[in-house]
């Protein structure tokens, strides 16, 4: 077959072959066309020659209801697996030591505020007398926070309580995934296996059993990437009823109509601020997914037949996805520090009246100013030679990441006697909670994103730069500031992307339903899935600080890296 490119954001126009001229009237030949890649597999489809307005409109499938069942089954079982034992241990653990804390300081005064040493034991329970009056230097914005706050405010100052939202953020995270992946592949099935490896991962599954803010900030940023990809399909349809109701095939060469309203690039704002205001590091997938979306909007006017035209849209789509995604998301971010500026105990916050001559102060007065200058504390806090300097036990390079070299450690209570605490010898026995992915979908994982990007540069096919994007976003910004201590549970914003390239690609080697490579294609696909689900359950003690003789933990733990 001969093919020719059509544009950065389009799949390649492929036209019938020489055999197939040979079998074909000329007027049949001009009928026959790309119809664009298979929505599953993605392998080119000759046929008829569909119109530009079917090309831009590429309908979703309309299994919603069955597509709605299967994605809550998914979630309520992952839920249900989340849920059990969720209060081991009762105590505050790992991290939860800042950011459970913190949420119960900003329900009592809308801010942040020290505690006296050793006040862990006392909160638990019940006594709060350790809560100083003084505001706290905190390296991370409030929204992660607030959400941990509001499992208190429901439940108590209990593990239940701080850390039923994370498992609720989680769960969430699921279903998404679920409805990315299969608007991505138009596939039920594909959205299925997405969210079916997410559900099996080990970090996600740790992530989501603890109060920290990593698992709200992966909630909010695949939301709103979900959300420009959904914009992307809102701009396409628009486009083709501009051209059902001007009665036109296409565009002519002109640009086309100006969307000023785009509902689901607010959605995107709203979410990507939400994602910020938990951790900063989502800004780099602010940044990337924005610029993607313009050039995806180029692209549905190319197709739309706008021609030399259609690279005005970087001039004119492009402030307005800046507005949406960056100028109205700046002050939802700020809102998010409302408890902060709208009370006088926060670190910091007598910083404008105390500096009237400050130019951010005298600009946007002193509540702003203050802010402002706590955000040039926190930067220099990141990036400072303090935090370079410093080192971590269970510190990890993010090149390791991917094939998850160094695992952390949450909680652990070593050297559990025979007879004590249910150990019954002859080894000592142990109790851990390792923050680990599933080493096989990891695994699997690096050579799907491998996979993903031959397909998207090779074959033009936009929807596996969705999870390669995603990857760029989460694991590549780290590396220039590796000089600090970074941790592997930073990767929970890697494995969602992961588990839909996996997903897109299984899709590619499931190949059309009555194609050759259906049959081994679904062999290799379910032995992928069951080795997943089988090690999962492997290393499910490992993650829920199950009792365990040593030698059972060591079986667990294969490289020395993991100890």
């Amino acid at each position: 077959m001969n093919v020719h490119p059509s544009s950065a954001t389009e799949p390649i126009v492929t036209e019938p072959s020489l055999e197939d001229a040979a079998e074909t009237s000329p007027k049949d030949l001009r009928r026959r066309w790309w119809q664009g890649p298979h929505p599953v597999t993605g392998d080119p489809q000759i046929g008829p020659r569909p119109s530009t307005i079917d090309r831009l409109r590429n309908p979703m499938p309309s299994d919603w209801r069955v597509a709605w069942l299967i994605a809550l089954t998914i979630t309520l079982v992952a839920f249900i697996l989340r849920i059990v034992e969720l209060t081991r241990p009762t105590g505050l653990m790992f991290d939860e030591t800042y950011y459970a804390k913190d949420a119960y300081a900003l329900l009592q005064s809308g801010f942040e505020r020290n505690w006296a040493e050793g006040a862990n034991d006392a909160a638990i329970g019940g006594d709060f007398s350790g809560l100083q009056e003084t505001g706290a230097f905190i390296v991370h914005p409030p929204v992660g926070k607030w959400l941990i706050a509001l499992g208190i405010h429901l439940f108590g100052f209990n593990a239940f309580g701080f850390r039923f939202p994370s498992l609720i953020a989680g769960c969430g995270l699921i279903l998404v995934v679920f409805f990315l992946a299969r608007r991505l592949s138009r596939s039920t099935l594909i959205g299925a296996v997405a969210a079916l490896l997410l559900s099996l991962d080990g970090l996600h599954f740790a992530m989501s059993r603890i109060a920290l803010l990593d698992i709200f900030q992966a909630f909010f940023t695949v939301a709103a990437v979900s959300a420009l990809v959904i914009d992307r399909d809102w701009f396409r349809r628009k486009l083709a009823d501009h051209l059902d109701a001007k009665g036109i095939p296409d565009l002519g060469g002109t640009y086309g109509p100006l969307a000023l309203w785009r509902p689901w690039r607010l959605v995107a704002g709203v979410l990507f601020a939400l994602a910020c205001g938990t951790k900063w590091s989502s800004i780099w997938v602010l940044a990337i997914f924005s610029v993607v979306s313009v050039l995806w909007d180029m692209g549905a006017r190319r197709m739309a037949g706008a021609g030399r035209e259609a690279p005005v849209s970087l001039m004119a789509d492009g402030p307005i996805a800046f507005v949406y995604q960056v100028v109205l998301a700046v002050p939802i971010y700020v809102l998010t520090w409302w408890g902060w500026l709208t009370t006088s105990g926060g670190y910091s916050r007598d910083y404008g009246a105390n500096h009237p001559d400050d130019p951010v102060v005298r600009l946007f007065g002193t509540a702003l100013g203050s802010l402002w200058n706590y955000h040039r504390e926190i930067y220099g806090f990141h990036t400072g030679e303090g935090i370079k300097e410093a080192t971590h036990v269970y510190e990890a390079h993010p090149i390791g990441w991917l094939v998850m070299a160094r695992p952390i450690g949450i909680d652990a209570v070593n050297d559990i006697q025979p007879g004590t605490d249910g150990c019954v010898g002859p080894d000592n026995c142990l109790r851990v909670i390792t923050g680990m992915g599933t080493p096989v979908l990891w695994w699997i994982g690096v050579f799907a994103l491998v996979a993903a990007l031959l397909l998207w540069v090779g074959n033009r096919d936009w929807r596996f730069g969705v999870p390669v994007l995603g990857l760029a976003a989460t694991w590549l910004t780290w590396f220039p500031n590796a000089e600090r201590p970074l941790f592997f549970f930073y990767a929970i914003m890697i494995i969602p992307f992961t588990c839909i390239a996996i997903a897109l690609v299984i899709g590619a080697l499931l190949g059309p339903a009555d194609g050759p490579r259906r049959w081994w294609g679904s062999i290799v696909a379910g032995v992928a899935v069951t080795l997943v689900a089988l090690n999962f359950a492997y290393i499910y003690p490992i993650l829920t600080d199950a009792l365990l003789p040593y030698p059972q933990w060591l079986s667990r733990m294969w490289f020395r890296s993991w100890i």
